[in-house]
């Protein structure tokens, strides 16, 4: 599939370009350079440069969608044509997709208003997951106790 991609996209197939569209897909996630950096190297050494100027290529041709968080870091994903959105747990990162798209009628309102033409949005909500929630309730309840 990587192989694939690349070939739409008129780009050149290269074992490292290869490795990190492979890396993408399997982890269905958005991912950090320094993540993939972690993973790859474990196959294909390559530096975080490297792979820094390869998202960057990628996501210029539509392969891949950016998105800034934050924690100030650039998170990479496959472009999908159906759009998801995210909760991000800030305490141990927990990515968890949401199904529903809660603003495609603000979208198609704010079109009919301005005659603006949107071509996509980013949403991403961030707090902390029900997991953390209950880890940190229980740290507090041994401390009352203690």
């Amino acid at each position: 599939m990587s192989q694939t991609i690349l070939k739409d996209a008129a780009l050149k197939s290269t074992k490292k370009r290869r490795l990190l569209l492979s890396i993408l897909q399997a982890q269905n996630k958005p991912m950090t350079a320094e993540e993939l950096l972690e993973q790859s190297n474990t196959i294909l050494p390559m530096n975080l440069s490297t792979i820094y100027r390869t998202l960057n290529i990628f996501t210029e041709n539509g392969i891949l969608s950016k998105t800034l968080r934050k924690d100030g870091k650039a998170y990479f994903a496959l472009a999908k044509h159906d759009h998801t959105h995210h909760l991000i747990c800030t305490v141990c990162q927990k990515i968890i997709p949401i199904a529903h798209c809660p603003l495609q009628e603000l979208e198609e309102d704010l079109q009919q208003k301005t005659g603006f033409h949107i071509t996509g949005h980013l949403l991403e909500f961030s707090g902390i997951c029900a997991d953390c929630l209950q880890k940190n309730h229980a740290a507090n309840e041994k401390e009352k106790s203690d």
